[in-house]
C-alpha cells in the first residue's frame, strides 16, 4: 500500500470505530470530520498520499455526494467506499453514479470493511500497472481509426471530426460527461498537420477561480502572493500545437474576456506582465453544459460563444449507441489482461452483456470502463457474469432475463483475442454479422424514451416509428399480429411503413434499421 486510508465522517463515534478497524488490519488512517476537510487532504496545499477514501454520505455542509462530485471535477481518481445508514437502492445508485467504488451499510462489520478496502487496493494497483504499461508502449498519434465504435450514431461525429482536422478553425465539442470528448479532440489533433506538436489539456472546471487566469495565460514572478517563479501558462505551452479547454462552460466571466482576446488576436497577457505574447494554437473546447442557455442566463459571454461555436460537434451518450458496448467491453477487458497473464479472462457471459446493454450508463463510457475494469480485476472465474456487476444488476434486474441461455457468440468469446487493427479502424463498417449477433433486451425493456439526448420531447413520429419497429421485432415479423397488437389495421401498418420510407416486405426489424 502506497498511501493511507482517509476517513471522512462527521460522527466522532463512527470515526473511532472505523479507525480502530483499519488499525487492526494494519492500515494507516487519516481522520477528518467533514467533506471540506477531506478534500483538503486530497487536494489542498498540504495534500497527503491517499490510497482509499471511506466516505460518509450524510454530513452537514459538503456531503458525500458533494465530495464525489468535487473529486470528479478535480480529476482525483482514488477509490471511494461510501458509508450510509440508509441502505436503500436509490442511495446506492446515486453514490455509484457519482463515482463511488463500493458501499457499506452502517454499522459495517470490520470484515466487510476490510473486504471492500482490499478490493479497492487491488483495483488501484492494477490500474497503476495499466497506466505504466500504457506509458511504456507510448508513441503514435491517436486518429479516428483508433476509435472503437460500430454505431451509426457516431458516423456523423467521425465525419465532422475528419473534416475539422483538415482546417484550423475553433471547434466546440458538446456532450455529456464521460462520452469521450477528449478522445475526439485528440483524434482531430492526431489527424491534422499539428499531429507532432504539443497537445495541452486544461480542465477549466477543476481550477480554482483565483488561479484560472494564471494557469491559462501565465504570470510573472512576484505578480501576486505566492508567485515565487515565472509561469508560462497553457496557451504558451501549447504554442504551435493544440489547446484543449475541457468544461469551458465553467470559466469565470472575467477570464472569458481575456480568452476572447486570445482567440481573436492570437496573443495573451500574462498576469503582471508588461507585454503581450503571440501564440499560434489550434483551439478545441468542450462542455457538458448547454452553452446557449448559459448565454441566455448571463453566465457565458455571447461574443465568446460565437467565437468558439464555429464548428460544433455533438458526441451522443452511450445509451444512444448501445451497439458499441460489446466492442468497448472487449477493449477494456484487454487493457487489464497484460497486467496478470495468469488471470486472462476467457470472455463475458451473454446474460452479463445483455445486462450491460440494458443499463442507461449515466456516466457513459467512463462509467462502463470503470465497471468492466473493476469486474475484470475482482472476478473469481475466467468469465465475467452478472455477479461481477452487482450495482448494475440491482438497477436493471426485472427488465431483462438474466437467466437466459447464451445467444451470442461475441458474448462468450469477447476476450478470446485482442482487437486487431481492422476491428479498431472500421468505424463505419457493418454491425456484427449474423453469427456474432449482439445480445439485446427483447424488446428494449418494453419502454420508449420520451426525451432525446438534449432533454427535449421527441417528435411523435419518431416515437411511433420506434414502437412499430419494436413490435415487428417482438413478434418476429408476423405483420398481422403486429397490426393487431398495435390496434391498427394491416393496411394502415403497411401505409405507415411506406410513409417512413421502410420496405414493408423487409419483415424483421434488423432489416428495418437504416
Amino acid at each position: 500500500m502506497t498511501g493511507s486510508i482517509l476517513i471522512v465522517d462527521d460522527d466522532p463515534v463512527q470515526r473511532r470505530l472505523v479507525e480502530a478497524a483499519l488499525t487492526k488490519f494494519g492500515h494507516s488512517a487519516i481522520v477528518t470530520d467533514g467533506g471540506e476537510a477531506g478534500l483538503d487532504v486530497l487536494d489542498g496545499p498540504n495534500a497527503r498520499e491517499v490510497s482509499v477514501v471511506i466516505l460518509d454520505l450524510v454530513m452537514p455542509g459538503l456531503d458525500g455526494i458533494g465530495v464525489l462530485k468535487a473529486m470528479r471535477e478535480r480529476a482525483i481518481n482514488i477509490p471511494v467506499i461510501v458509508q450510509t445508514a440508509q441502505g436503500g437502492i436509490e442511495t446506492v445508485v446515486s453514490a455509484m453514479r457519482h463515482g463511488a467504488f463500493d458501499f457499506v451499510v452502517k454499522p459495517a462489520s470490520p470484515d466487510r470493511l476490510q473486504t471492500a478496502i482490499s478490493n479497492a487496493l487491488k483495483v488501484e494497483a492494477v490500474e497503476d500497472e495499466v497506466k505504466r504499461a500504457s506509458r511504456r508502449r507510448g508513441g503514435g498519434h491517436l486518429t479516428f481509426k483508433d476509435m472503437i465504435t460500430r454505431s451509426p450514431a457516431m458516423d456523423r461525429v467521425i465525419r465532422l471530426g475528419q473534416k475539422a482536422a483538415a482546417s484550423n478553425i475553433p471547434i466546440l465539442i458538446e456532450g455529456e460527461s464521460g462520452v469521450g470528448k477528449e478522445l475526439v479532440a485528440r483524434a482531430i489533433q492526431g489527424s491534422g498537420d499539428r499531429r507532432s506538436k504539443p497537445f495541452v489539456t486544461v480542465n477549466c472546471g477543476a481550477i480554482p477561480d483565483n488561479l484560472v487566469e494564471s494557469i491559462l495565460f501565465g504570470h510573472e514572478k512576484g505578480s501576486f502572493t505566492g508567485a515565487t517563479d515565472k509561469h508560462t501558462g497553457k496557451f504558451v505551452e501549447a504554442n504551435s500545437g493544440t489547446l484543449f479547454l475541457d468544461e469551458i462552460g465553467d470559466l469565470p466571466l472575467d477570464v472569458q474576456v481575456k480568452l476572447l482576446r486570445a482567440v481573436q488576436e492570437g496573443e495573451v497577457d500574462p498576469v503582471g506582465g508588461r507585454s503581450t505574447i503571440k501564440v499560434d494554437i489550434r483551439l478545441i473546447s468542450a462542455t457538458h453544459r448547454n452553452l446557449l442557455q448559459q448565454v441566455k442566463d448571463g453566465k457565458f459571454r455571447e461574443d465568446l460563444f460565437y467565437r468558439l461555436n464555429v464548428y460544433p460537434i455533438f458526441v451522443p451518450p452511450l445509451r444512444d449507441r448501445r451497439d458499441d458496448i460489446p466492442y468497448l467491453v472487449r477493449h477494456f477487458m484487454e487493457k487489464v489482461a497484460p497486467t496478470d497473464p495468469r488471470r486472462r479472462l476467457a470472455g463475458i457471459s451473454a446474460a452479463a452483456l445483455a445486462m450491460l446493454q440494458a443499463y442507461d450508463w449515466p456516466g457513459n463510457i467512463r462509467q462502463l470502463e470503470n465497471a468492466v475494469f473493476r469486474a475484470s480485476v475482482l472476478a473469481e472465474g475466467d468469465v465475467l457474469t452478472e455477479e461481477e456487476f452487482p450495482q448494475i444488476r440491482a438497477q436493471v434486474e426485472g427488465t431483462v432475463n438474466l437467466g437466459a441461455e447464451p445467444t451470442s457468440a461475441v458474448a462468450n468469446t469477447v476476450a478470446d483475442a485482442p482487437l486487431n487493427e481492422d476491428e479498431v479502424a472500421d468505424t463505419t463498417g457493418p454491425a456484427l454479422s449474423d453469427d456474432e449477433t449482439t445480445v439485446r433486451p427483447q424488446p428494449r425493456f418494453g419502454t420508449l424514451r420520451a426525451l432525446d439526448e438534449r432533454g427535449n420531447v421527441r417528435a411523435l413520429a419518431d416515437v411511433e416509428l420506434e414502437m412499430i419497429r419494436l413490435a415487428i421485432d417482438h413478434y418476429n415479423g408476423q405483420m398481422s399480429e403486429v397490426a393487431r397488437r398495435l390496434g391498427i389495421g394491416r393496411s394502415t401498418l403497411y401505409r405507415k411503413l411506406k410513409e417512413y420510407g421502410i420496405d414493408p416486405e423487409a419483415g424483421r426489424v434488423d432489416r428495418l434499421a437504416s
